[in-house]
């Protein structure tokens, strides 16, 4: 294949891992009939919600004739990631600091749940971002204290695993709480999965489903990251009354959750485009955490030693990636790996990447048209110093944003509708 036809193929390898976690192609398999006599009401959080939500409520509208009497919810996006819903309401928030309206919004969808009766269908549509998106302080704690801990947590290089137990015991909707509040309804939750391993206890901090981490695994948390609390906070960490429901409550008796699309179901996608370009593939797999420049040294290596033997190979890997911030610069994961993979790599011949997130944004400042990632060629380098680019020196300070933009290289797809975490190709030869 001709070396101008490769960045061609690291797009369509995004576009592919995309739409195969799509709602438009991935939701209504899974949507319920709607309860005998009783509503159907979705509540929907994260960065699927307005598009979730939109095909839901066509569904149910065009499919099963049901009208505002019978038809009730509220969805909660991340600014720039709402949708048009005729009769169901979707709010925009912030993400991934929360804001006032995310407050204002989630105290909606508490009151609304808090409504359902054993005759109604709770139907939960979650996806990446829910977290941020449902935010209910518990407590005394204050919507700046909770913003304060969020970019703490944020910038420390916690997993989103850890971040999100923390969540959990600071909130009254998260960690299963949800689920409290639309009891005695039966409740449905689909989810489209954005952490490694898929574990629901993660997926938007699980306000459906039990919670096994506890206030002991919050707080070592942050004793390990030095995260800073207000009085507020470490009150609700100490307090035994605090604690999430856990494995075995009987409030989950009438609870289901089920994923409709999975980090992996998008790595398999692309791994089929650059199959069908006639290269091998190395899927290194869909769960891959860790810094994310350190993930890049591992990879550059990998690239190298198949480049010298000659391999035409497509590396491939999903997951969850962190950066630990020290800088004052601007970027995400995907840009900072793709930053440290350009370096490692030095220019080496035949070898070209992508490392992008698949809902349309990577990190940034909160904003929809911050870039989803970044593509890294032979000439990267070269190209920088053409420029006057000291790329070390944007990488020491997580500028990763200011590299690429001055390349022209940052990949900006703006909210694609959907979120499974990264994808990051790599291709030899």
């Amino acid at each position: 294949m001709p070396d101008i036809d490769r960045p061609l193929l690291l797009h369509r390898m995004f576009e592919a891992a995309v739409r195969a976690a799509h709602p438009d192609f991935c939701l209504v398999p899974h949507l319920p009939l709607p309860p005998e006599g009783g509503r159907m009401m979705i509540l929907a959080a994260g960065k699927a919600a307005g598009s979730m939500m939109r095909v839901a409520e066509k569904h149910y509208r065009e499919t099963h004739g049901l009208g505002p009497d019978r038809l009730v919810g509220l969805g909660v996006a991340r600014i720039g990631y709402g949708a048009e819903t005729p009769t169901l309401k979707v709010l925009e928030a912030g993400h991934p600091v929360p804001d006032a309206a995310g407050i204002a919004a989630t105290r909606q969808v508490m009151e609304l749940a808090n409504t359902a009766t054993a005759k109604d269908q709770v139907l939960v549509l979650l996806s990446g971002g829910g977290s941020a998106n449902w935010i209910a302080p518990a407590g005394a704690l204050t919507l700046a204290e909770k913003q304060g801990i969020t970019r703490a947590l944020l910038k420390s290089g916690a997993t989103i695993s850890e971040i999100n137990t923390v969540r959990k015991h600071l909130s009254a909707i998260k960690g299963g709480r949800l689920v409290r509040l639309a009891s005695p309804a039966p409740v449905l939750t689909l989810a489209i999965s954005d952490v490694p391993h898929d574990d629901p206890s993660i997926i938007a901090s699980g306000p459906t489903v039990p919670d096994p981490s506890t206030l002991a695994d919050a707080r070592a948390i942050v004793e390990k990251y030095r995260i800073e609390l207000p009085g507020s906070a470490r009150a609700l960490l100490n307090d035994p009354a605090n604690e999430t429901p856990k494995p075995g409550d009987p409030v989950f008796s009438k609870s289901e959750f089920r994923l409709v699309a999975r980090p992996a179901q998008s790595v398999e996608a692309a791994d089929e485009i650059a199959r069908h370009a006639g290269y091998k593939v190395q899927n290194l797999g869909a769960d891959l955490e860790g810094e994310a420049r350190h993930v890049a040294a591992l990879h550059a290596k990998l690239a190298r030693d198949a480049a010298k033997s000659g391999q035409r190979l497509v590396l491939l890997s999903g997951g969850e990636l962190t950066v630990t911030v020290k800088g004052q610069g601007r970027g995400g994961p995907n840009q900072e790996y793709a930053l440290a993979l350009a370096l490692e790599l030095g220019g080496h011949p035949g070898i070209i990447a992508l490392a992008g997130d698949t809902d349309g944004t990577d990190g940034g400042g909160g904003n929809a048209d911050d870039p989803a990632g970044a593509l890294i060629d032979e000439t990267t380098l070269e190209r920088a110093a053409a420029l006057g680019l000291n790329p070390a020196a944007f990488l020491a300070n997580n500028d990763a944003t200011g590299f690429f933009g001055h390349l022209g290289d940052l990949l900006t797809p703006g909210p694609t509708g959907t979120n499974v975490n990264d994808l990051r190709a790599i291709i030899i030869g």
